[in-house]
This record gives structure tokens, C-alpha cells and sequence, in this order.
């Protein structure tokens, strides 16, 4: 199950992280595999996942275009399926709003997003599967469906079961002296060294006792079940030192008759590969050089249109650089135009205009009236002058009378 903390900082990840979003995706398409998905893609003619077919890795690239309409059909498909319903999207509908529809529905669901829609639209990554694998819990759980631990069966261990074989069976004394109780740590093996000793051992006996062996009344059948079953007990091992260097030697023989064997059957279908190759190059030499001579004239033709279209681009770029400096030079002619009909256009709307005029007229009767008002006050200043002079005068006149007045005659008291 995807697990809601993978989408944090990188930084609170573990370092398994990375390969969580594998886990992941085995797990959505098992879910699938319980759903029947493979119904929903054979309508579509789509085929079945893999593994890890919506993993983003550079190690498993695929067609972004493809993996998104397939993401898309899945995420309605699932929607369908737990209960909600959701129109079908189309290959060419608009994968913003199919991104935004898709996870509105998962929201519906009460599942937390909190990752931008832009993270959809590659059609891989974690945050794809994350979505599938809600989608398809709340479709298993709509079905009634629910996974369950595994229940492992007991099985015996093969100790066990050889001891209990080894209880059902009854041997007889000859095979009780030949086989040897197992050891703890090997299995059943026979000592060649023991067996040679309890050989001895048993020729040096009577033959009365050899007879009684040789007498006893076994049934051949039950005989043969017996060393059927004990056969598998009945191993002889002869331990090899690895350090030797005759079984070095051998092993090396093995490899080379092993070489030879099989480089006499590669050889053959090498030489035959050979052969192969070698008659389709020559018919590609041969089809090539029926082709060169029945082309001939038209390569001459097109070598001499390539050396044409040279010329008559060299001739165009020099024309180009010579219309590029002429169009310079008209560029700034005409700019100065420009600037000359704005001038005149400026001089001709100030001589038609009659602003001005009326403003020189009422500049004059302005004038007119300052002056009229200049004289007044001049006229009463020489009024105003005149008799200051005129007073002045007649205070001159009034002090010459004054000092030619006689003295007065001394009188009877002076």
C-alpha cells in the first residue's frame, strides 16, 4: 500500500525511499490483476502492464503520451468501478482538465492530495501510482474484496521424515552391518574404509553363521520395496580436495572437449551466416551499382542545378548586402523627412492661425489704456508741480517785500 509520508522533503525520506515507488506499483497491479484490468485495456487495444510500467526511470523510459492516456483510462475506469461516475477520456482531451477532474473524484473519496495536478501529466512517477493505488482500494473495497495474510502449510523437515522412515523399517542383519547411522552434519553417506572393515569382519566369521544369512526366507518383493526405499540412504561420496591439480587438469579437458563439440555445431551455422551475408552483399553491391549507372545522368543533373543554386546564392547575398546598406540610407532620409514636414507642418499651423493676432490686438488696447492712464498721472504730477513753483515763487516775492520795509523814527523814549 502507498504510504501517505513518501511525498515529504527529501530530506525526512529514507534511503529506500526511491525504490518505494516499485513496491508500490507491484502492489496496484496486482490489485488490477484482481480487478480484471486486462478486459479494460483488450477494449481499448492496449497491452497488459509490467512490473514497473508507470515508474519513472531512466532504465525503464517509455512513450510519456501513451503512459498518460493509459493512466487516464485506468483512473476512470477504477472511478467507474467504485461507485462514482466519470465520462471516459478521450486521447486528445485537454490533460489539464482531465488531471483536475481525476482528482476532484479522489478527493470525493477522502483521500488527501496534497501534490500540484502538474505532477500527472507525465503519466509516471510516484504520485501516478499513488493515485491508481487509491483508486484501486476504493474500487476493491466497493467489491467486497480484501487481501488476507498467507497461511503457510507445516511441513516436516527432511530429518524428521528420514527418522521416521528409518522407524517403519525392518532390515535384516546384513543390512544393518552395511548401512551406517547418518552424522549430524553430513547426510547419509557410507565410509568406504568402515565398509571394507565390516567385510572383513564378516568373512572371518563361521560359515554356519554365513549360512543362517544366506538361509533366511525373504520374500523377493518385500525385499526389493525395502532396497527401494533405502536406496536413496545408499550414497557413496568420495571426497575430492579442490586443491589437486589432476582434477584441475580434467576439468580443463571437460571445457575443451566441450568447446570442440560446440564450436563444430557454431561453426556450421557461422559458415552458412557466412555465406549468407556474403551473397546479400553482393547483391547490394550489384543493385547498388545498377542503380549508380541507371541514376548517372540524373546525378549529373542535380551536381549541376547544386553548383547553379551556389551561384545564385552568392549573387543574392551580394545584392542582399547592397539593399542592406540601401535601406539604411533610406531609413535615415527618411527621418529627416520626417522632421521636415513636422516643421513645416508647425510653421503652417502658427501663420494660419489667428491666436496670436488677437493676442497682439489686446496687447495694443492694453497699452493704449496704460498710456491714457500715464498721461493723467503725468498731467496732475506738472499740476501738482506747477503750483509747488508758483507757491515757492510767491513766498520769494513776499520775503523781498519784507526786508525793503523802512525802520521805524526813534521816539521820546528811545
Amino acid at each position: 500500500m502507498a504510504d501517505d509520508g513518501r511525498r515529504g522533503d527529501e530530506e525526512d525520506r529514507g534511503p529506500g525511499a526511491a525504490h518505494q515507488v516499485f513496491v508500490v506499483m507491484e502492489c496496484l497491479l496486482e490489485k488490477l490483476k484482481v480487478l480484471n484490468y486486462e478486459e479494460v485495456l483488450a477494449k481499448h487495444n492496449m497491452k497488459n502492464l509490467s512490473r514497473h510500467y508507470f515508474v519513472s526511470s531512466p532504465y525503464l523510459a517509455s512513450n510519456p503520451g501513451e503512459q498518460f492516456y493509459m493512466f487516464t483510462v485506468l483512473a476512470a475506469w477504477l472511478i467507474n468501478t467504485a461507485g462514482r461516475t466519470f465520462s471516459e477520456p478521450q486521447e486528445y482531451d485537454e490533460p489539464n482538465a482531465t488531471v483536475s477532474n481525476i482528482l476532484a473524484e479522489l478527493r470525493a473519496f477522502g483521500v488527501k492530495v496534497d501534490f500540484p495536478p502538474s505532477k500527472l501529466k507525465s503519466g509516471s512517477g510516484e504520485y501516478v501510482c499513488f493515485v491508481l493505488d487509491r483508486l484501486a482500494e476504493e474500487a476493491l473495497r466497493r467489491r467486497g474484496f480484501s487481501f488476507k495474510r498467507p497461511s503457510y502449510p507445516t511441513e516436516t523437515t527432511e530429518e524428521e521424515s528420514v527418522m521416521e522412515d528409518d522407524a517403519e523399517l525392518t532390515l535384516s542383519k546384513v543390512e544393518e552391518d552395511m548401512i551406517e547411522e547418518p552424522d549430524d552434519e553430513e547426510e547419509n553417506v557410507m565410509d568406504l574404509e568402515a565398509l571394507k572393515l565390516r567385510t572383513t569382519h564378516t568373512d572371518a566369521q563361521p560359515a554356519s553363521k554365513l549360512d543362517d544369512i544366506l538361509e533366511a526366507t525373504v520374500d523377493a518383493n518385500e525385499w526389493n520395496l525395502e532396497v527401494e526405499r533405502v536406496l536413496p540412504q545408499l550414497k557413496v561420496t568420495v571426497r575430492t580436495d579442490n586443491k589437486d591439480w589432476r582434477i584441475h587438469v580434467d576439468q580443463m579437458h571437460q571445457h575443451r572437449d566441450g568447446i570442440k563439440s560446440s564450436l563444430k555445431e557454431a561453426k556450421s551455422y557461422l559458415d552458412k551466416l557466412q555465406e549468407d551475408i556474403g551473397k546479400t552483399l553482393e547483391k547490394v553491391s550489384s543493385r547498388e551499382k545498377y542503380i549508380n549507372n541507371q541514376l548517372e545522368n540524373l546525378i549529373q543533373e542535380y551536381r549541376s542545378a547544386q553548383a547553379k543554386l551556389s551561384e545564385a546564392k552568392e549573387r543574392y547575398h551580394q545584392a542582399s548586402g547592397g539593399v542592406t546598406e540601401r535601406t539604411r540610407v533610406l531609413a535615415e532620409i527618411s527621418d529627416d523627412l520626417e522632421k521636415v514636414k513636422q516643421e513645416m507642418e508647425d510653421k503652417g499651423s502658427s501663420m494660419s492661425d489667428g491666436a496670436p493676432v488677437v493676442k497682439i490686438k489686446q496687447s495694443l488696447t492694453k497699452l493704449k489704456q496704460e498710456t491714457l492712464q500715464m498721461d493723467v498721472r503725468i498731467g496732475v504730477v506738472e499740476h501738482t508741480l506747477l503750483q509747488a513753483k508758483l507757491k515757492e515763487k510767491s513766498n520769494m516775492t513776499r520775503d523781498m517785500h519784507a526786508t525793503n520795509i523802512p525802520e521805524p523814527a526813534a521816539g521820546p523814549f528811545a
